[in-house]
């Protein structure tokens, strides 16, 4: 029994197709069937890799080169080097968090060392 289907109904719905689509057309319809459901399964996987992505830095040879010039000499670097400290990322999903939580706020992964 296949979705509550007797052997008799399948029977009555293959010849109604049959009839409708003929034997020709069966090939065709089938593949497009095939194709529809191939996509629609690559999507979600895609959807799913979107998600479980880390996030990724600038590797050394690809970020860019920063001369530093006579006016950026005033300039403090403290709040920039205090805000990396301020946040953990998680080793699972690559989530910023905070520097005190305990867990990921996206994935509920334990953080920590």
């Amino acid at each position: 029994m296949i979705l509550g289907l007797g052997i008799p109904e399948l029977l009555i719905i293959v010849v109604v197709v049959l009839i409708i689509f003929g034997p020709k057309n069966l090939p065709k319809l089938g593949s497009a069937l095939g194709k529809t459901v191939k996509n629609v399964r690559e999507g979600m996987e895609e959807g799913d890799e979107k998600d479980s992505k880390k996030v990724e830095e600038p590797k050394a040879d690809e970020a860019e080169d920063v001369v530093a010039d006579e006016d950026d000499a005033d300039v403090e670097d403290a709040p920039a080097e205090k805000a990396k400290e301020d946040v953990q990322f998680c080793p699972k999903c690559g989530t910023e968090n905070a520097a005190d939580a305990a867990f990921c706020k996206k994935c509920g992964a334990k953080l920590g060392e």
